[in-house]
């Protein structure tokens, strides 16, 4: 009988590691966010059956017997660790329950929330990226300029304004004295517009300074130099090695930067009244409606994952060479 050495496997492949890297820390992230959020309202002050009530019939019609009749109905008599336990037992089984308040699915108003803050964050990343991007690569092509100075402005300038202020100044200008969009609401192309911009600014101007000097030293390197040299275009060898590897040092900052954005919509959804996951998250707080306030956490956390996988999976495909692993024998 003849023994053969056992074959070995060979590694998975990167966009596979990363995906079950992302999966499991969505898991952990789901365990630690929904515990967070339950430990941080119970050690609210007041009453919780009492806001809820409250919620429901409105303070002048709130009274103890209401509230009790609340609490009984909803669980809230119950130790604090049971009820955990049964929000976590329920969300194996992806169910998000009902909230407290207005009685409605959860996961239901939930899809309605994140549809909205996701068109938000897109067009505000679309607008960030391409105002920003450009102005880099202007910006890198005279080092020292004009344009380059102006740059550096402009980058100090939004870091230091904070979004609430400068939503406020946005609505202001272009709804109170120019009247050409609207202050607040949803569902025509012009709502959106001054909470984008809004969230857009801040991010333009670092995008654009990171651009700036990724363009101006990959300019410099030898396989630019040696590109040129082959006789190539000054447009080719910009698409061809510039801008590619550009991409891949921008892309990963993009990914760190998403977590400035999830908190940025949570500010400027409940400045603008845009109804996404931030305006949710805000009321479902003032109410003290857990499910509601747990589902919203979630799906903000989740969604910073979501998008660092896509993130992770763009700059592979862009450069893979440093996640590859030779198989060993």
């Amino acid at each position: 009988m003849n023994f053969l050495p056992p074959t070995p496997r060979a590694p998975a492949g990167p966009a596979l590691r990363v995906m079950r890297q992302r999966a499991i820390q969505a898991a952990t992230v789901v365990l630690l966010v929904s515990t967070a959020c339950f430990a941080i309202i119970q050690s609210l002050p007041g009453d919780i059956a009492f806001r809820i009530a409250a919620g429901r019939y409105g303070y002048d019609q709130v009274t103890a017997a209401s509230a009790d009749t609340v609490r009984a109905e909803l669980g809230l008599d119950r130790p604090a660790w049971q009820q955990l336990l049964a929000w976590l037992g329920d969300l194996l089984t992806l169910d998000l329950g009902t909230s407290l308040v207005t009685g409605a699915s959860v996961a239901g108003e939930l899809g309605l929330y994140l549809s909205s803050s996701l068109q938000l964050a897109a067009a505000a990343l679309a607008m960030a990226l391409v105002a920003g991007a450009t102005a880099g690569v202007l910006a890198a092509s005279r080092p020292g300029g004009v344009l380059d100075r102006l740059t550096t402005l402009w980058v100090s300038g939004a870091r230091s304004l904070p979004p609430f202020l400068l939503g406020l100044v946005l609505i202001l200008v272009f709804s109170v004295h120019l009247g050409v969009l609207p202050a607040a609401g949803h569902g025509t192309a012009g709502n959106i517009v001054l909470p984008a911009v809004t969230l857009a600014v801040g991010l333009s101007g670092l995008f654009a300074r990171v651009t700036r000097d990724t363009v101006a030293q990959i300019r410099q390197s030898d396989y630019v130099r040696f590109a040129a040299t082959k006789g190539l275009g000054g447009g080719l060898v910009f698409l061809r090695h510039v801008l590619r590897n550009t991409g891949v040092t921008l892309l990963p900052y993009v990914g760190v930067q998403l977590l400035v954005l999830i908190e940025g919509v949570v500010v400027v959804e409940s400045l603008f009244a845009w109804p996404g996951l931030g305006h949710a998250l805000v009321h479902a707080i003032f109410w003290r409606d857990l499910p509601m306030i747990q589902a919203t956490a979630l799906a903000l956390a989740l969604l910073v994952v979501a998008l660092n996988t896509v993130v992770d999976l763009g700059t592979l495909a862009l450069d893979p060479r440093p996640r590859r692993r030779e198989l060993v024998l």
